[in-house]
């Protein structure tokens, strides 16, 4: 017998990734490391115990195993609890035979027995793949004050970029009267941020008619949420001010991460009132040699710094040695940057060894970013130009032809 539980999370943590080229080739996207010593999935999932919810199941697909071996039993988050707590739910073997999941819909579907195991009033629908502190229960309430069937939270954004979004076109007082998927003419500036709030009897309603239906996509945005409208539920837009990134892109996850350096960074990771908790390992404190030069940097334990070091995230245990330069760059657990080597611009993923006297990324006007995949070893001397993306086929091909030009 379980607990009730007045709001279950279920947390969509499936997705491929595919824009994050090598950095998702062997890892689900939130997975992927982020601001030193964190994963992206260490963000939803800090939101849900600092908002008062402990009960989470991490929907799981595409390259699990580096995301189940990492949330564990969920203890870094509090999240290890004998009634609730987190749990890892991939796609099964059901007595109709297996499936991936087809849609966003289809994943809460399929999992609709591990909702039903707690009886909540409400369901709570994330995505594993943002960087943003945010007050759940606070969002919650708003649903509860509104009498709400559906809750969405929105964020303002610039109306030259609302097209980009799904657009939650609403009266004065907050009451959605038309929903748009990236509409080229939009009519607002509120952007769907992938977070829903429903009253739980009335989703499993309408999951069950929508994987009845052959014509549908099994998404929420295409299919849930159009229904829901046209049906005429209370469905309202939660405003939400804070920071918001979707780390999808190459391009997003370096910015987001340069959005934690500064006196005044754009995203505070130091917040006592909000922490963001996260699995890592012990490592011994971070060595700056005499010889070092840093600024504008973050770095993790366990760094060995005897280079120069700007503008950069730095995860634990990079090395990086005397007469290398890192500058405007990402560098992921464990990598190494030998003697004379120059990293700018780029993201390097972990384990990585740049070489001695090898040159990786570049400034640019274009800010392309170089990405460097996992547990690779760039020859000395060898040049990697500006916005390539490399990974272990890649790397051969250099070495057999050259550098890259």
């Amino acid at each position: 017998m379980f607990q009730k539980k007045e709001c279950v999370v279920m947390l969509l943590a499936g997705g491929q990734g595919s824009r994050l080229y090598t950095l998702t080739e062997s890892t689900a996207k939130p997975a992927v490391q982020f601001g030193g010593k964190y994963r992206i999935i260490d963000f939803p999932l800090s939101n849900c115990i600092n908002s008062g919810l402990d009960t989470v199941g991490v929907l799981t697909q595409y390259q699990p195993l580096v995301l189940n071996e990492y949330i564990g039993n969920g203890q870094p988050w509090d999240l290890d609890r004998s009634r609730g707590g987190v749990m890892v739910l991939p796609p099964y073997q059901g007595k109709n035979g297996a499936d991936w999941y087809s849609g966003t819909a289809n994943a809460i579907y399929q999992n609709l027995n591990f909702i039903d195991r707690y009886d909540p009033d409400y369901v709570l629908i994330l995505s594993g793949d943002h960087i943003y502190k945010m007050d759940y229960a606070a969002m919650l309430d708003y649903h509860k004050k509104m009498n709400a069937d559906c809750t969405i939270s929105v964020l303002e954004v610039p109306l030259s970029e609302a097209s980009r979004f799904g657009i939650m076109n609403a009266d004065e007082n907050g009451k959605i009267f038309e929903f748009e998927e990236k509409p080229k003419q939009p009519k607002s500036t509120k952007a769907s941020m992938g977070i829903y709030i429903f009253n739980a009897k009335l989703l499993r309603e309408y999951l069950i008619a929508d994987e009845n239906d052959p014509n549908s996509s099994k998404d929420f945005g295409k299919n849930i949420i159009p229904k829901m409208l046209g049906d005429g539920k209370s469905m309202y837009a939660y405003p939400f001010s804070g920071y918001w990134k979707d780390v999808g892109t190459i391009a997003s996850l370096w910015e987001a991460n340069m959005d934690l350096l500064g006196e005044k960074p754009e995203f505070d990771l130091y917040d006592k009132n909000w922490r963001i908790f996260s699995r890592t390992s012990a490592r011994p404190p971070q060595f700056i040699g005499e010889d070092a030069k840093i600024h504008g940097s973050m770095m993790s334990e366990g760094c060995e710094i005897y280079g120069c070091v700007e503008n950069s995230v730095l995860f634990d245990g990079v090395y990086v040695a005397p007469g290398a330069v890192v500058r405007d760059s990402v560098i992921m657990s464990g990598t190494r940057i030998e003697a004379g080597a120059r990293v700018e611009y780029s993201i390097v993923d972990a384990d990585t060894v740049i070489s001695a006297g090898a040159v990786v990324g570049a400034k640019n006007d274009e800010e392309k970013i170089c990405v460097i995949g996992t547990k690779l070893t760039v020859p000395a001397g060898m040049t990697i130009a500006a916005g390539d993306m490399v990974n272990e086929a890649k790397l051969s091909q250099l070495k057999e032809g050259g550098n890259i030009a």
